[in-house]
């Protein structure tokens, strides 16, 4: 009985999940912009899908790698949707350790394979900025999935230690989140043990990816603002950087937040539960919103695809 009452006490059966501090009372009002959000985030980013899926000509590189940065911004979402609609419409506040360590582990991984398909699409400009001519022999179809299925094993594989890292630790009855989803960052400070492993893997993961993708990212692009300087003439220019605009605003959508929220965590102890809840909104929420809003803005072919698209249900009407 004394063992069975110790390993409750190590490991807790259940996380309390929460939603916007101070705002307990208006979680059924608080549903419908996280709904509109969601329906936001599905339908652009499964829109982007279909009219790449569906158009021959944009199965290219460069809207290939938009093609993964959808589904991983999906990906992204699809994690979040359960506890964060379950608290806000149902008031559902608890999800069950391996429930957790569960959504920890796809919420994670799928923001490494945004973070290295941002990288990647960095590479798909330089190149086609600096030798356009073996643009199509250099970024071959083969590679281009190769690449993305090298990005997704490198996420999983990096993601899998964790969970069963967190699993070693006593929690000492500790089971009160910051958050509506399960976030490590989040989840390393409940336990009352030894965490130095968890946090020097932690950072070697945010290392080995999140920080070496950013500065191969500021890197290509200081090859593609030397290469571009060497262009003869100003319109050439103008014209090369303009295929960057749309790839340089989802760096920075999905870079900006994740910076913020990871400066709360690490030296916000004293800052208001309401501003961590936030920042976290922001960096989960912000890149997928935003991305496929801005790319059927900014790029023309995509903006093309989705208006045939639309003319063509029209006319079937």
């Amino acid at each position: 009985m004394k063992n069975s009452n110790s390993s409750l006490e190590f490991l807790p059966t259940t996380f309390i999940l929460v939603g916007i501090p101070g705002l307990e009372a208006e979680h059924i009002w608080m549903s419908i912009p996280f709904s509109l959000m969601y329906i936001i985030i599905f339908l652009g980013n499964g829109t982007i899908l279909h009219v790449i899926r569906i158009n021959s000509a944009l199965h290219q590189p460069m809207y290939l790698f938009l093609a993964m940065l959808a589904l991983a911004e999906i990906g992204v979402s699809a994690s979040t949707l359960p506890t964060v609609l379950g608290i806000f419409l149902f008031g559902t506040t608890e999800i069950s350790f391996d429930e957790c360590l569960l959504q920890m582990f796809s919420i994670h991984s799928f923001s490494i394979m945004e973070s290295a398909v941002l990288l990647a699409m960095s590479v798909d400009r330089f190149v086609a900025i600096y030798s356009p001519l073996r643009y199509t022999t250099i970024l071959t179809l083969p590679r281009i999935f190769g690449t993305g299925a090298i990005i997704g094993l490198k996420s999983i594989i990096l993601m899998a230690p964790l969970p069963m890292l967190l699993r070693r630790l006593p929690f000492c009855g500790h089971n009160v989140l910051s958050h509506s989803y399960c976030l490590h960052p989040n989840l390393i400070h409940l336990p009352c043990g030894d965490i130095s492993i968890n946090n020097i893997y932690g950072l070697f993961i945010v290392t080995t990816t999140f920080g070496l993708d950013s500065l191969l990212i500021v890197v290509s692009y200081g090859l593609i603002l030397h290469t571009v300087l060497n262009i003869a003439t100003g319109e050439e220019r103008k014209k090369a950087l303009n295929t960057c605009g749309s790839h340089i605003c989802a760096v920075l959508v999905y870079y900006v937040p994740m910076i913020g929220l990871s400066m709360v965590h690490r030296f916000g102890h004293h800052v208001s539960p309401l501003l961590h809840s936030l920042m976290a909104n922001a960096y989960l929420f912000f890149p997928p919103l935003v991305n496929p809003i801005v790319y059927s803005i900014k790029t023309k072919e995509i903006r093309r695809g989705i208006v045939q698209m639309l003319s063509e249900k029209r006319s079937r009407v």
